[in-house]
């Protein structure tokens, strides 16, 4: 719990405020997991903040959803390239995606369980700066910043699969499809994968 919050609190997700009268802030909870090695002993215990977005309102604390899903018949095609083109494909998942994502909404949550706070502070509520998992709009904002990023580093979004980005140079190709937090790369540019992979972790 120590590790996440400083974590939290290093990424600047929320700020101390008083609560606005006409605001309900979300609650949030711990959620505690264990993790394993491949021999099953325990490799670590993992404890993640997690907002209780099913108490959000539509139009007041979220407006618009959305998860970042790859056609099915886009990858597909993206295989079959791989494969008869002797691409090499690399899978990788993007490490506490939905924590980079910026609000555009006004949201306000309760106080994280266990949390040390000053007596003065106990009255206050976290303004959300940045999404958390469990909220509604977290994975449209962690999208929506990729997009951003990855459109700075020279790819282009495809008009009919908006989670595929492509980048042509000096005669090569990479493509990079997103599902949720999940990505898969393939292309005929080796340096570039290699410039892309550390960038997007």
């Amino acid at each position: 719990m120590n590790e996440e919050m400083k974590s939290l609190q290093k990424n600047e997700t929320w700020e101390l405020v008083e609560c606005p009268p006409e605001k309900k802030p979300v609650g949030c909870r711990w959620i505690y997991t264990v993790k394993y090695k491949a021999d099953g002993s325990i490799e670590r215990f993992k404890a993640r903040l997690v907002a209780k977005g099913y108490t959000q309102t539509y139009g007041i604390d979220y407006i618009e959803t959305f998860a970042p899903v790859g056609k099915i018949n886009t990858v597909r095609v993206l295989l079959s390239l791989a494969a008869n083109l002797d691409w090499p494909l690399q899978q990788f998942d993007v490490k506490n995606a939905f924590l980079h994502g910026e609000l555009s909404e006004e949201v306000y949550m309760d106080l994280p369980p266990g949390c040390m706070v000053s007596e003065k502070q106990r009255q206050k509520v976290c303004k959300l700066k940045k999404s958390l998992y469990g909220l509604k709009q977290s994975p449209r904002a962690w999208f929506g910043r990729f997009t951003k990023l990855i459109r700075d580093f020279g790819y282009r979004q495809s008009n009919l699969d908006h989670t595929l980005f492509l980048k042509k140079q000096h005669g090569k190709i990479t493509t990079l499809i997103v599902y949720v937090d999940d990505m898969v790369v393939t292309g005929n540019d080796p340096e570039e994968r290699k410039a892309l992979i550390p960038s997007s972790n």
